[in-house]
Parts: C-alpha cells; sequence; structure tokens
C-alpha cells in the first residue's frame, strides 16, 4: 500500500507537467499540420515564415513545461536561466552550424537583397532565385540547373542582384575612327528597339588607339528572358551593322590601308 500511495502522489504531484506535456506535443503536432503538414506544395519561401511561428512554439512550450515542474522557484529559475544559456550558446556558435544557416536567413529575409524571381551573381554563379528558404536558397542556373546555396554563402559572398522589375540589358562593341559616331548610334538604337528593350541609350566608353569602343543599353521590362535578351541583342547588333556595310573590329585589331598624302582621317556624316 505504501508503494502505490507513494506512485500516486508522485502522479499527482507531476500531473500538471505530464498535461502541459501532452498538451504541448498535441498543439505543436496540430499547429504543424496545418500550417504546413497538409500543404506539401508549398515551397520554401512560403514556409520560412511558419517554420519560424513552429520555432518560437516550441521554445515557449518548452519553458511552459519548466514552470509548471514540481520544484523550488530557486531551482526553476535555475533551470529557466540554464535555458537561455544554451540559446545564447547555440547563437554564439552559429557560424559554423545548422543554425548558423537559420540566422542567415532570417538576415536576409530582415536586409532583402533579393527576392524570389530576381536574377543574382554570387562568386561563379549567375541565375534565377527560385525558391528561399530557412536554411538554403536555390537559384536555376542559365542550363536550367537547380544550385543550392548555404545561406551563410549568401551573406559571407557579395551578391549582385537583378531585381525582377526590370534590367538593363547591354552589348559593347567597337568600331572604326573613320565611320562618324552619328550614324552609329541611331543603328545601334534601332537593333536594341527591334530586340524588344525599351528607352535605349548609346554610350561611347574609350577612344583606344585603333577603334572607338561603343555600348548600346536598354530596358528589359520582362527580366524572364534575361537570358536570352542578350543573345538576341547581340544577334540584332550584327544583322543591323552588317547589313548598313559596317564592320565590327576587336579593340587591338589595327588595320593598315594606303591612304593619299592629302587624304585627312576623318569621317563623314
Amino acid at each position: 500500500m505504501e508503494i502505490s500511495d507513494k506512485i500516486l502522489n508522485l502522479l499527482f504531484t507531476f500531473l500538471p507537467s505530464l498535461s502541459v506535456l501532452i498538451a504541448s506535443v498535441a498543439i505543436l503536432w496540430g499547429c504543424y499540420w496545418f500550417l504546413i503538414g497538409r500543404r506539401p506544395e508549398i515551397g520554401n519561401e512560403r514556409k520560412f515564415p511558419l517554420q519560424i511561428l513552429m520555432l518560437v512554439l516550441t521554445i515557449v512550450s518548452i519553458l511552459a513545461i519548466v514552470i509548471t515542474l514540481p520544484i523550488s522557484e530557486s531551482f526553476r529559475n535555475q533551470i529557466i536561466g540554464l535555458i537561455g544559456i544554451l540559446i545564447s550558446g547555440i547563437i554564439a556558435f552559429a557560424s559554423t552550424t545548422v543554425i548558423g544557416n537559420l540566422m542567415a536567413g532570417v538576415l536576409l529575409r530582415i536586409t532583402k537583397p533579393f527576392r524570389t524571381g530576381d536574377f543574382i551573381s554570387v562568386g561563379d554563379f549567375f541565375g534565377r532565385v527560385s525558391e528561399s528558404g530557412l536554411f538554403d536558397t536555390e537559384i536555376q542556373s542559365e542550363s536550367r540547373e537547380l544550385i543550392a546555396f548555404p545561406n551563410t554563402y549568401l551573406i559571407s559572398h557579395p551578391v549582385s542582384t537583378i531585381r525582377s522589375s526590370g534590367a538593363i540589358v547591354s552589348a559593347t562593341l567597337s568600331l572604326g575612327y573613320d565611320i562618324h559616331h552619328l550614324k552609329i548610334e541611331p543603328l545601334l538604337i534601332k537593333a536594341a528597339e527591334e530586340t524588344g528593350l525599351k528607352d535605349p541609350f548609346v554610350h561611347i566608353l574609350e577612344l583606344g588607339n585603333f577603334s572607338i569602343t561603343y555600348r548600346i543599353s536598354g530596358l528589359l521590362a520582362d527580366v524572364k528572358g534575361l537570358l536570352t535578351a542578350r543573345s538576341n541583342l547581340f544577334r540584332t547588333v550584327l544583322k543591323t551593322l552588317h547589313g548598313n556595310g559596317i564592320e565590327i573590329m576587336s579593340p587591338a585589331f589595327m588595320s593598315q590601308r594606303r591612304i593619299g598624302e592629302e587624304q585627312k582621317i576623318i569621317p563623314t556624316f
């Protein structure tokens, strides 16, 4: 009888904590199923805030269980303090752990250097952001390969971003001094317009020893076609200039032509 009484007393003593434990597990499971489990089709981008919410609920549940334990107030405070120290320690050493990617993911969400649909260049890689998750970010390369980057990599390396709202597409080429720039600029603008670029403009980048370097640029409104827009611009520039009898030369190309003594090297327009 004494043993059974002790067991019953022990059960009654821990009954609040057991009740909170069971309720916490049930609530966490229900929240996970309602927020994430029943919608497997959602991507990492939409899962991110839900996963953060689940993490917060888990920490709150642990604290609720500790508070209901049948222990002294001072010992309870020590356990809560120990939990705080553990969380702080995990965050402190987060740079080389899985938690590091979690913290990096939170930082990327706060600073927002890029969004889903943007084109980014990081290291030797370039592609369109397909998903931005809790621990990693996926981009789709020019060959349609999916490349996953740990979030810690993205916050420790410079990232160049092309927004999905529009991008500048440009092409650089060299032409000889014998062709007047006022003849070249309308042809380059025409080529950009035929490619579908808006508000095209021409810059003269360099006056070299043997050639002039031009750059034609224009706004591409739909960046989904960015990878092909540059190729289309190059193709149209070649077609337009060659169609008007204008040769494109390398900056290092030196053309030697016999010119009369009285002839001046000044292009006419």
